[in-house]
């Protein structure tokens, strides 16, 4: 198992290279001049040559990556102009907000898709199936976005029964109830697209397993239907479920995105979006970096995972 993990972190080191080629190249092909856009009215020649050279952007392009690259390899991901902070401790300050967010969102979408996708296939063309078919294919169809808004509406406007936007209360509050209250709608809204796509794809490996073999031999020795199920069935579907939660983190990491926009939530892709309107390249750089080595990260944890249920997979 340690050489699996061990080859697995290596085979990740060119997707992180490629990762940050990537961003760097985004922000070098954006228009128009960083260091004019960082000044705004302060924008004199003499600063601006002087912002250009405090940031290294009188360097050749390959340079500048290769300084950058170095930078973030000892850890040093640079300073945020607009903040005038490091931008490690901005991202790691705003990346516990969106692991709440997501995190929450992801334990959802895990839990009540795997159930539903269960209880589906347990009960094919039943009333069940076809209801839970029927929400499935609803969520899916619509943008979290807004189902955010439309929940914002409903539920903060209308009803007045949650906040609109935040984290916290501006005033008061702090615990854990208040922070819960606000935790509700958009960690609801980033999970239905995601908890329909595992529900549909556990209950196509759940009808699979429930066809194979050693269900029918359970059976037949007269293990309780709940029993073959839950325990032996769905512990063989895993194997096909686990893959599909590793790709649901990342749509429910990159969702948070917006869903930061819509309830206003401080976490990394808030931050992302007010760094790119203020050019902020350092930031956004280290920022998406950040956010992609964590879920490459995640998917090897998703593979030592699915590696231990099934031992084939260890080649």
């Amino acid at each position: 198992m340690t050489g699996y993990i061990l080859k697995r972190l290596v085979s990740a080191i060119p997707v992180l290279l490629g990762i940050t080629v990537i961003v760097f190249l985004i922000m070098a092909m954006i228009p128009g001049d960083p260091a004019t856009a960082i000044l705004g009215s302060y924008a004199t020649p003499e600063n601006v040559e002087k912002l250009n050279r405090d940031l290294g952007l009188d360097q050749p392009l390959v340079a500048r990556y290769f300084i950058w690259l170095g930078n973030m390899l000892t850890g040093d991901f640079g300073r945020s102009f607009a903040l005038n902070r490091p931008v490690i401790d901005e991202v790691l300050d705003r990346f516990s907000a969106t692991l709440v967010l997501a995190g929450t969102a992801f334990i959802l979408c895990a839990v009540f898709g795997i159930i539903a996708g269960v209880v589906s296939a347990a009960r094919q063309y039943g009333f069940a199936d076809k209801a839970i078919t029927f929400a499935v294919l609803l969520g899916i169809s619509v943008p979290s976005f807004f189902l955010g808004m439309m929940m914002i509406l409903i539920f903060a406007v209308k009803l007045r029964w949650l906040p609109v936007s935040g984290m916290f209360a501006i005033y008061g509050g702090g615990d854990l109830p208040d922070l819960l209250n606000h935790l509700i709608m958009p960690a609801l809204a980033l999970a239905v697209v995601a908890t329909g796509v595992v529900a549909r794809l556990s209950r196509s490996a759940m009808l699979e397993v429930l066809r194979q073999d050693f269900i029918r031999t359970a059976r037949a020795k007269g293990v309780g239907e709940r029993d073959v199920v839950w325990r032996h069935a769905l512990k063989a579907a895993m194997v096909s479920i686990i893959p599909v939660l590793g790709i649901q983190a990342g749509f429910v990491l990159s969702g948070a995105v917006y869903i930061e926009m819509v309830f206003q939530w401080p976490g990394v892709g808030r931050m992302l979006v007010d760094a790119i309107l203020k050019r902020d390249i350092l930031l956004v750089q280290g920022g998406v970096v950040f956010v992609a080595a964590c879920y490459v990260l995640f998917n090897i944890a998703v593979d030592v995972a699915q590696s231990l249920l099934d031992p084939r997979i260890k080649t």
